[in-house]
């Protein structure tokens, strides 16, 4: 039962800081998740804890795994589900509720990026040094590749939805695909 408390705490927790961001209370986290407030200090002992927690998570779900094969094909499937994940209704509220906690949380704020976006840029960066080095794309900073493609993947059209002046994610998979051969033009070797 402990361990599905605090399930249930974080799922409470999350859906209530997307929706107030960190003024959230713990009253109303103890309340969604339908246990004491006791329980969520059990498990979480103070309230930037259990924030971190979810923002952890939060953090964790727009990572997106690179599958090798086809250069071209495994950009296009990593775009799409990068703008699916970044872009998505889920992501945005993500990004919308832990930008403002950056200055509060610094080390957190490092801490998630390294493991989030500076991670997924390394990982990037590591599949484009080997087409590199493959003659698959032209030699060049791999890591400025992995954060330029990110851009671009991701760019003004996050900037639309935090800004509602766009809304749900661009459901025509040609415009991935645009990207990909814009960004596979500058790399040309």
């Amino acid at each position: 039962m402990p361990v599905e408390n605090r399930e249930r705490v974080l799922r409470a927790a999350t859906d209530s800081f997307l929706a107030r961001g960190y003024a959230s209370s713990v009253d109303d986290i103890a309340r969604r998740a339908g246990v004491a407030k006791q329980t969520v200090y059990s498990h979480f002992p103070s309230k930037d804890l259990l924030f971190r927690e979810v923002a952890r998570s939060l953090a964790m779900g727009v990572l997106v795994e690179l599958e090798g094969g086809d250069l071209r094909a495994a950009l296009v499937r990593f775009g799409a589900a990068y703008r699916e994940r970044a872009l998505g209704e889920q992501g945005i509220a993500s990004f919308r509720t832990l930008v403002p906690e950056v200055p509060r949380f610094k080390a957190i704020a490092r801490s998630m990026y390294a493991d989030t976006v500076g991670a997924m840029i390394e990982r990037l960066a590591e599949y484009l040094g080997a087409a590199m080095r493959e003659g698959r794309l032209r030699r060049d900073d791999a890591e400025l590749a992995a954060e330029m493609l990110l851009s671009m993947l991701a760019g003004t059209d996050r900037v639309k939805r935090l800004f509602c002046v766009a809304t749900g994610i661009e459901k025509d998979a040609r415009r991935t695909s645009r990207i990909v051969d814009t960004f596979l033009r500058a790399y040309k070797p």
